[in-house]
């Protein structure tokens, strides 16, 4: 589990970062809170850990961001869910990380697909037309993207002639990352999400890629029952902690 953990974090890079006593803490101008996260992957040893909270604080105080950290199975220390909740750090975006074993499938690829192996100008205009969080932040996003050093493929599904879904994936060691699926809110429920994934994971078979994963938020249930179909398994599940 937590080698997916770690190419998750490899493949959605922050901006800035550094690792303070076996936590990784994320800066990227508080656009996704994956980006802006403390991630307490490892242990230290520094013994009071509220004395590692207040100081991740006042980093993310510096940055005029709120802190954030991602509570995951294999935090360091075990209990550090329990002690944010205490210190009235409210739960946010409880997400499920799902797999799928490649060997299983043989994918083909969808002739309506175009792939780019950069964020080229023509998929970042699509996908931020599909994905207004995206257009508000477009240069922190392509700046994101171009600091991604695994193979990635950026794919855009075209539908009767006209762009209908964007997507990206990215590939590190045996495992590729699927992320921000997005289909164009007058083109859903037409199986398009479906292809496009389908075609991603075709690119990754082609990667010599064995386990797929992504990481869907519970109350997506669309997307839920998209990757269910497609066969995808949870592993394990992470939220947030933010501070008020």
């Amino acid at each position: 589990m937590k080698a997916i953990e770690e190419a998750s974090l490899n493949a959605w890079p922050a901006l800035q970062q550094i690792v303070y006593d076996g936590w990784l803490l994320r800066f990227t101008k508080g656009y996704t809170q994956r980006a802006n996260s403390v991630s307490p992957l490892y242990s230290g040893w520094i013994d009071e850990v509220a004395d590692k909270i207040k100081h991740c604080e006042q980093l993310y105080s510096r940055f005029q961001l709120p802190t954030i950290f991602k509570i995951t199975p294999f935090v360091e220390p075990i209990d550090l869910d329990e002690m944010l909740a205490w210190m009235d750090y409210r739960r946010q975006s409880p997400t499920s990380v799902q797999v799928l074993d490649l060997t299983a499938f043989d994918f083909q690829a969808d002739p309506s697909v175009q792939r780019w192996s950069v964020p080229t100008a023509a998929w970042l205009t699509e996908f931020t037309r599909l994905d207004r969080r995206a257009a508000a932040n477009q240069a922190t996003l392509s700046a994101i993207l171009n600091n991604i050093v695994s193979p990635a493929c950026f794919a855009l599904l075209r539908h009767q002639g006209q762009p209908a879904a964007c997507g990206l994936a990215v590939q590190e060691s045996h495992f590729v990352g699927l992320f921000d699926i997005v289909t164009d809110p007058t083109q859903r429920r037409q199986g398009l999400s479906a292809r496009l994934v389908t075609d991603l994971l075709h690119w990754a078979k082609q990667q010599a890629a064995t386990m797929a994963y992504l990481q869907v938020m519970l109350d997506n249930e669309p997307a839920l029952r998209l990757y269910e179909k497609l066969g995808f398994k949870e592993m394990y599940q992470y939220w947030y902690r933010v501070k008020p």
